[in-house]
């Protein structure tokens, strides 16, 4: 009997401890649902209805902040630009703002400059920040990311800006020029020298023209409606007759190779101007007696074998900070010297567009005081590439690393100390 009560007792005991685990264990679970997490710091339950679902689909970042100043509702963009820390809204201008429209319930609106998250330098995100009050104790915060449109907007103003004033220039020539062939009518010589100065406003001015014609042509245009295949070496014979005169005049030696057996496909026009203008402008911007190369070679890649078309000179090279302009329309690293040399400042922007629309990339390595490479890499002609099984070992493909392995620091190096003879043009 006294076995009986001792087991009944220690029953009861048992159950009294699984109840109390029991009910300890559902507050605790109680308090980790209302933990706060990345997208609600508090229970939903504190927003008016509907209004989660409304900003879940917005575009802009939301965050929604309680009379506390603290974080309510956050969308992971307020995260990712770095709007919401630890719960608290981390940007002053915008917090003085909530703080100010939850007193009298005015709508406010205000343009920032906010330094980009995890980094002290590079461009500065430009937003718009929207307060409004949500209810009696509430205010919602809305922000958009105006960094793109900015830049955009900047590049048109410039584009119209240095288009206008380019434009300008020779017409403005070509008028007093013009002006001072009829006061000078009685003088040949005069006449002969205005004349000729006018001849080449008026080359520059065609030029001008026709590059913006051509720009707007690879913008708008889809180069794969008239696609083929191209031989490479076709294109470097034609793009070095083209500069043949200029390079002649400065004594500038050009060289080629590499290129036997190299196909890409695209329309061959536009893959023609666009290597033209990089040998073009090699040969501009070289000074005298030096030399130029053009190299290609294939390169594997993991979505299919790639084509690198390489134009080095021997110029005074491009310092960092103009290299990530360079393809800029209208952009000059010298203006002066731009002006000497006829160009436009559109050449290397047709260059990006082609290769980008060809589904390829143009890229520069620049040194000041030692030259420059621009390499233009498109995809390898596929139908070719499978009918065709070319010999790679016996083509003169110039490797870009050294024995271990590594980036010669100059590519293509070998192009300008070894003569080799430019490739003949296909018909």
């Amino acid at each position: 009997m006294d076995v009986n009560a001792a087991v009944a007792a220690a029953s009861a005991i048992a159950g009294l401890c699984t109840g109390v685990i029991a009910v300890l264990a559902f507050r605790w679970s109680e308090r980790d649902q209302a933990r706060p997490t990345r997208t609600s710091l508090h229970t939903d339950a504190v927003l008016p209805p509907g209004v989660d679902t409304v900003l879940s689909v917005l575009r802009s970042s939301a965050v929604v902040l309680d009379e506390s100043d603290s974080v309510v509702k956050a969308s992971s963009a307020a995260y990712a630009l770095g709007l919401v820390r630890g719960g608290k809204l981390a940007v002053e201008p915008m917090l003085h703002m909530a703080r100010d429209t939850r007193r009298d319930g005015e709508i406010r609106q205000v343009e920032l400059d906010l330094p980009r998250r995890g980094t002290g330098r590079g461009e500065a995100l430009a937003v718009s920040a929207r307060v409004a009050p949500l209810g009696s104790r509430l205010v919602l915060l809305l922000v958009e990311d105006l960094t793109e449109a900015r830049r955009i907007e900047a590049v048109r103003r410039d584009f119209v800006a240095n288009v206008s004033h380019e434009l300008k220039t020779p017409t403005g020539a070509l008028s007093l020029l013009s002006e001072a062939v009829m006061d000078a009518s009685e003088d040949p010589e005069a006449v002969e020298r205005f004349a000729g100065r006018m001849q080449i406003e008026a080359t520059r001015l065609t030029n001008l023209v026709q590059e913006l014609i051509d720009l707007s042509r690879v913008q708008n245009d889809d180069p794969l409606e008239d696609a083929e295949p191209v031989r490479v070496d076709t294109l470097v014979a034609e793009a070095i007759d083209r500069c043949r005169h200029q390079a002649g005049t400065k004594q500038i030696t050009m060289a080629a190779g590499g290129t036997a057996d190299l196909y890409v496909w695209g329309n061959r026009g536009q893959l023609a101007a666009a290597l033209g203008n990089l040998v073009e402008n090699a040969v501009n911007y070289s000074p005298a007696r030096t030399r130029v190369g053009i190299a290609g070679r294939r390169v594997a890649a993991p979505g299919g074998d790639l084509i690198e078309i390489a134009v080095t000179d021997q110029g005074l090279g491009i310092s960092e900070k103009d290299r990530e302009r360079v393809f800029e329309r209208f952009y000059r690293v010298d203006p002066a010297r731009s002006r000497a040399t006829g160009g436009t400042g559109l050449g290397l922007a047709i260059v990006k567009h082609v290769a980008a629309s060809h589904g390829g990339e143009v890229t520069v390595w620049s040194s000041e005081g030692q030259g420059s490479t621009f390499t233009l890499r498109l995809p390898e002609s596929g139908s070719v590439r499978d009918r065709s099984t070319v010999t790679r070992a016996g083509t003169p493909v110039v490797d870009n690393e050294d024995e271990d392995g590594d980036a010669d620091s100059r590519p293509y190096e070998t192009f300008l100390s070894e003569p080799i003879p430019a490739p003949e043009v296909h018909q």
